[in-house]
């Protein structure tokens, strides 16, 4: 259905949204906040003062309506015509490798630690330090 054919009631009915949607679709290209807003205006016969008060949230309902997609040249086009891409850069995966690499050799010398203590010869005896621990009641702490 082409917004030609649609009376201006019809038109009235529908969300800028959903006339964006429409103007994308019969414009097959993308197209940037402030053109697709002046032709929702000259489509409903609003004002120049009433595109300059709600350009504003116009953009924003853009903003959060899932059927858009923001290009990096600021223009506005169907999500479902773009396919998202996620590329990783090789740095963050040699900081992953070095922050990997670290933790390994931090948990390789905390091993290597509980080893000595565990280790018989590394073991001291500490019972001579418990021969002078002398158990004591409040009240001759009180005295004290």
């Amino acid at each position: 259905m082409s917004l030609k054919n649609l009376k201006r009631e019809d038109l009235e009915l529908l969300s800028y949204t959903d006339l964006t949607e429409m103007i994308l679709l019969e414009n097959k290209k993308a197209m940037n906040t402030s053109l697709i807003f002046h032709k929702i205006c000259d489509l409903l016969g609003l004002s120049e003062s009433d595109y300059s008060s709600k350009i504003g949230d116009f953009y924003t309902s853009l903003t959060t309506d899932k059927r858009f997609l923001l290009l990096e040249n600021a223009e506005w086009d169907l999500k479902d015509r773009h396919v998202v891409d996620i590329v990783v850069a090789d740095d963050d995966e040699e900081e992953d490798d070095e922050d990997s690499q670290e933790e390994e050799e931090e948990e390789e010398s905390f091993e290597e630690d509980i080893d000595a203590v565990n280790d018989s010869d590394a073991l001291e005896d500490d019972s001579d330090d418990l021969d002078d621990l002398v158990v004591m009641s409040e009240e001759e702490l009180e005295e004290n």
